[in-house]
């Protein structure tokens, strides 16, 4: 039972976090009322995450799990489109909640670009999987339909602070930038 306590504090919550760069990346219902984008981007319908973090999923993913990307590439599709499938559901159905749970704080609390070192080192952690199922063709099933097994953010937090130290100033620049670069 919710007592209204905790309503007032659910919505205090919500009100900071949606002045959070964070929550034009994670919550994407938020686009159309968005402070951090640009009204041509929010007219557009076309959200950052189809533009700046799949982009930035790509780019490292090619840099840091080169057998990963290959494998993407011998399957004939981008894992971006499996990553916009993760992020718009939240990762729902995917991970466990605790994960989900620590997906969205190490987002909130480290910065929106850990949507994309997330991303990474999930491809990582499945590597050996990702492999497999594109010798057997069934890549794109195995990634749409099974949940990610035995992925834990903590586990990767090393990892994720490695692609920080060398993708955050410019991916975290771009960010930040949405709303100046459609102006």
């Amino acid at each position: 039972m919710i007592m209204l306590g905790d309503k007032e504090k659910t919505f205090q919550f919500l009100q900071q976090f949606s002045r959070l760069l964070t929550s034009a990346f994670l919550w994407l219902p938020r686009l159309q009322v968005s402070r951090y984008l640009p009204v041509d981007i929010i007219e557009s319908g076309i959200h950052p995450i189809y533009f700046c973090s799949t982009h930035y999923i790509e780019m490292l993913l090619k840099t840091e799990v080169p057998l990963v990307f290959s494998a993407f590439h011998m399957s004939g599709f981008a894992p971006s489109q499996i990553c916009l499938q993760w992020i718009t559901q939240c990762f729902w159905n995917y991970l466990d909640w605790i994960e989900i749970c620590h997906y969205i704080a190490t987002c909130i609390f480290l910065g929106p670009d850990y949507q994309v070192y997330i991303c990474i080192a999930i491809f990582k952690h499945l590597q050996q999987d990702i492999l497999q199922h594109t010798q057997t063709q069934d890549l794109q099933v195995f990634l749409k339909e099974e949940a990610l097994h035995g992925f834990r953010v903590s586990d990767y937090f090393e990892y994720m602070e490695i692609l920080e130290q060398n993708y955050r100033p410019v991916l975290l620049r771009d960010m930040r930038n949405i709303r100046v670069q459609s102006t």
